[in-house]
């Protein structure tokens, strides 16, 4: 890793073929699109192509609707490989027919155009499908203690549709589905986890870049989490751009202007590495 941020993507562009990049923290905070990312995404795209690849617990359709609503425009990527999608995939793999769906309403696409029924508990399902908190503004994890409780005595499959813990939306820290993962396998289950840092959307957003550029070698992936997006590079090999801005910009020294020592040890507290670092993507 560089001992100063990274100045813009533009200054590393001719060493990569393609891009795997966060969506929330990246391009947009949940309220509004952080300023020139999205062009630097287009920019790049002359030299290969922009995969997004959002731990979103909903198919990629709804995804670029919401990209769209914040003045994100198609032309800053390829296309989009979420979470969700990979869960649908894994549920029609499956067989699975039942769900008991734990999460807001916003989610549900998730299971739109496909043969799943929603039961009103988990006692009458196939499986749960953790997409997050039901109401992430006034609830914490700890409000489904109890029903995470009851979920672990009936033996069924627990699916995490979105491993994140937390992310920023504004300026607020909201606990994701991750975090009710978390404690349910704390409680001795044992969650299905899909998204980053898992390898199966990885294999999925590849399959996208070869499809576009079949001799792709030189991935770059770019994001603000570490357990996530920066392990998922590790993980799978790949260079990593860490935008510091993100979930974690409180310990890494003031917002846009990380301090690199404080970038090292956060990174050495996770046994991680990056290639470059930089408070936010710009061109």
């Amino acid at each position: 890793m560089s001992n100063a941020p990274l100045s813009g993507l533009s200054s590393i562009a001719d060493d990569y073929d393609a891009i795997l990049c966060d969506v929330w923290g990246v391009l947009h905070n949940g309220i509004a699109a952080h300023d020139g990312a999205a062009d630097a995404l287009a920019r790049f795209r002359a030299h290969g192509p922009v995969v997004l690849i959002t731990n979103a617990p909903r198919p990629s359709g709804p995804v670029v609707t919401q990209l769209e609503s914040f003045g994100i425009p198609q032309t800053a990527f390829d296309t989009i490989v979420s979470s969700g999608d990979v869960v649908r995939t894994f549920l029609a793999e499956r067989g699975v027919r039942s769900v008991h769906h734990i999460g807001p309403t916003r989610d549900l696409p998730l299971y739109e155009g496909t043969p799943i029924t929603l039961a009103a508990s988990a006692d009458e399902a196939d499986a749960v499908i953790i997409a997050g908190l039901r109401d992430d503004t006034t609830e914490t994890p700890d409000d489904y203690r109890d029903e995470l409780a009851h979920i672990l005595t009936l033996g069924i499959p627990v699916i995490c549709a979105n491993p994140d813990v937390i992310v920023v939306r504004g300026t607020q820290l909201i606990y994701c589905a991750g975090a009710l993962a978390n404690l349910y396998d704390e409680m001795g289950g044992a969650t299905l986890h899909f998204g980053k840092p898992h390898a199966p959307i990885y294999k999925a957003a590849l399959e996208e870049v070869r499809r576009r550029a079949p001799d792709a070698a030189r991935v770059l992936v770019i994001g603000d989490g570490l357990p996530t997006d920066i392990l998922g590079a590790k993980n799978q090999g790949f260079d990593a751009l860490f935008i510091t801005d993100g979930i974690h910009a409180d310990e890494l020294g003031p917002r846009g202007a990380p301090d690199p020592a404080k970038v090292t040890e956060r990174l050495a507290a996770d046994r991680l590495t990056t290639t470059h670092f930089a408070p936010r993507l710009a061109w």
